[in-house]
């Protein structure tokens, strides 16, 4: 049973939909309550004061730090699990990690030694490792602010934290305890991860012999030796000391960065810092070759949306930028089951007409507007879809930098340490999926409430089971996950194999409520197709090799009937049928004498219509008339245009680099 102090006159005795048991501590920005959830987990609930509730610096800075910490790898700090707000004040609800702080345990129980305090050393910068890894900065990391927890040290309080884009940032203002500050926090400059690194070291020092480098005696006389004078390095002795000596330099630039400094604690040797990325420390040449690097922050690879791969649903983050409005209730989730009814094919209806109303020519080409990242995107407020976000793979690391729109804004901003996120048709919740796993072992969504602030971390599959997010229904009331598994391919080479899905029910009320369906489908000759909504969006689709078609399901998994012979889909499932529902559209079969992209009446799969294009790969439908698609033969660029069911390119959306490996996910405009 954890240990807490019991509630006071004043405190609330339910927070979240939790009744609260007591609490936990008290700081500036407010108080932590200890919670138990009805699976008998307990939870961390830190609820704002109410003297800055009317403060919104104060309230941006106290939700920031929901916000940054979920960029984190939760293995190094706590996970935060909700967010909210009660009585006008918000709260953060997060995983409960036990243990004392580090401060704590060297004040009660002596400095740390030996081998305890190197393993202390390479925890906490193997922390700071992933926390920079997710472009975050803590600016306040001290022994008070590490849990020595049963399974390694955790990193918590990410209230001053911020982002970084690209790389640093400027503060005119000293936030930070002055014992553990670097000398660019005091004078107000540019902070990178190099501070962080700075403080690391002086936690570090604090460790070893009680006392931090250049005392405690006074924040004016502490900044004065931090900014003018030599540390007091304690006991600290070997490699340890060297790498803390250098992490202490007065020059952001001569200190190594977290990484680095694993890679040496872990060598136990003392050569000269490696090479450094911007921020760290100097790039002298090891004396010995170095050892493999340590393992690199555990993130699951993101599901692949190269260049030609467009999956429909708006991946909106903003989701992590949350607001403090609205009500909440919270409670941890496990997945659960629940009834579904068997989907019905949609009525018949004619094929789609020959176009007679195109989209506006080149000839009334909207205001051009330069991407992030390098491409070009033309659109109209009116279009029928809009470019909600997009991905650039880095080529040198085959890794993916994502970029998301601001709903109000209409800016993209670049994001980190997610794999998935969309935004509901009607652009009220965002699902956002992120590159770990919770602490218990899940795949989760987190699904926030834009209007309202409010969160909710539903949880969804065990590992190595993963759960991407495919889409939301059309009356955004659901979201559809694609659940596979780890398989090795016909030549041995590893990668993931299908099987099957999970329905996110979305309590619209409360999103504590949501819950859950995961659908095994027991059919071993499924590939690594992803399933998607059916055209009504109460079953769902899968691409079926075994037939050449698809197959239909209901939600509990049943096949309903299958559509043999009609080729492979050219995207994402969702984005096959028409707005109307009444059609689809797939790559012709091999052998196809009518043309390159072939309709399909839904109801009754008959072929209602052939065409060629220009076309390189169909994307989609822009509207019932409309399709649009890759064109890849323009010059020094790529392009996604619109296209004509009569095979007429008309218009351009999007203006690619051919060297830019960029991959675009378009949503509908609910405005058009």
């Amino acid at each position: 049973m954890p240990s807490f102090m019991p509630l006071v006159p004043g405190d609330p005795e339910r927070l979240g939909g939790l009744d609260l048991l007591g609490r936990l501590g008290e700081g500036g920005q407010g108080v932590v309550y200890l919670a138990r959830t009805p699976m008998e987990a307990y939870v961390a609930v830190k609820w704002l004061r109410p003297d800055q509730s009317g403060d919104e610096e104060s309230v941006d800075r106290f939700l920031r730090e929901a916000q940054v910490a979920q960029r984190v790898a939760s293995f190094c700090t706590a996970d935060v699990l909700s967010t909210g707000v009660e009585h006008g004040r918000p709260y953060i609800m997060s995983e409960y990690v036990e243990g004392p702080s580090l401060d704590r345990v060297v004040r009660q129980e002596g400095p740390r030694r030996g081998p305890a305090l190197d393993r202390l050393a390479i925890g906490t910068a193997t922390a700071l490792a992933a926390i920079h890894e997710g472009q975050v900065v803590h600016r306040d990391f001290k022994p008070g602010n590490v849990i020595m927890a049963s399974d390694g040290p955790r990193v918590i309080d990410f209230g001053i934290a911020r982002t970084l884009d690209p790389v640093q940032m400027t503060s005119s203002t000293q936030i930070g305890t002055p014992a553990y500050m670097s000398p660019e926090q005091i004078r107000g400059t540019a902070v990178g991860p190099a501070a962080d690194m700075f403080s690391w070291a002086a936690s570090m020092v604090f460790a070893s012999c009680g006392r931090a480098p250049f005392g405690a005696d006074g924040t004016h006389t502490v900044m004065q030796r931090v900014l003018h004078e030599q540390p007091d390095l304690g006991a600290l002795e070997g490699p340890l000391r060297e790498v803390v000596e250098q992490c202490l330099a007065k020059d952001p630039a001569r200190r190594p960065t977290a990484k680095d400094v694993m890679m040496r604690l872990l060598r136990r040797s003392g050569p000269e810092a490696d090479p450094v990325e911007e921020g760290g420390g100097p790039a002298a040449t090891p004396a010995t070759p170095p050892a493999a690097a340590p393992p690199s922050v555990p993130k699951r690879p993101a599901r692949a949306l190269r260049r030609k791969t467009v999956v429909v649903g708006a991946a909106v983050v903003s989701a992590l930028l949350l607001t403090a409005a609205g009500i909440a209730a919270a409670r941890l989730m496990t997945p659960t089951g629940s009834a579904a009814q068997p989907a019905t094919p949609s009525a018949s209806a004619p094929a789609p007409s020959k176009a007679t109303t195109p989209a506006p020519g080149p000839t009334a080409t909207p205001a051009d507007t330069d991407l992030p990242g390098g491409a070009e995107l033309f659109e109209r407020p009116a279009d029928p879809i809009r470019l909600m976000s997009y991905s650039v793979n880095n080529e040198k690391t085959d890794e993916d930098v994502y970029y998301a729109r601001k709903v109000r804004r209409g800016t993209f901003e670049k994001y980190a340490g997610i794999l998935d996120s969309l935004v509901s048709p009607d652009g009220r919740y965002h699902a956002v999926r992120q590159t770990d796993y919770t602490s218990d072992g899940y795949d989760s969504v987190l699904i926030t409430n834009g209007e309202t602030g409010v969160s909710f971390r539903v949880k969804t599959v065990r590992d190595p089971l993963e759960s991407t997010i495919t889409a939301w229904s059309r009356d955004s009331s659901k979201i559809l996950l694609n659940v596979t598994k780890p398989a090795k391919d016909a030549k041995g080479e590893k990668g993931r194999a299908t099987t099957g899905f999970a329905i996110v029910d979305v309590d619209r009320a409360d999103l504590a409520r949501s819950e859950v369906n995961v659908v095994d489908v027991h059919d071993a000759t499924l590939g690594d197709d992803e399933f998607g909504w059916d055209a009504r969006g109460e079953g769902v689709i899968y691409f079926h090799k075994k037939i050449n078609g698809l197959r239909f399901y209901d939600a509990s998994g049943r096949p309903a009937r299958d559509v043999p012979g009609v080729g492979a889909l050219e995207a994402g499932a969702e984005l096959q049928f028409s707005p109307s529902g009444r059609t689809f559209v797939t790559d012709c079969r091999n052998g196809e004498a009518d043309g390159d992209h072939c309709l399909w009446d839904t109801a009754t799969g008959k072929r209602a219509r052939t065409f060629s294009s220009d076309c390189d790969k169909v994307l989609g439908w822009f509207d019932e008339d409309h399709l649009f698609c890759w064109e890849q033969d323009n010059g020094a660029n790529d392009e996604i245009q619109v296209v004509t069911l009569d095979g007429k390119l008309v218009r351009r959306l999007l203006d690619v680099p051919k060297d830019l490996d960029l991959s675009p996910r378009y949503a509908a405009n609910p405005s058009s």
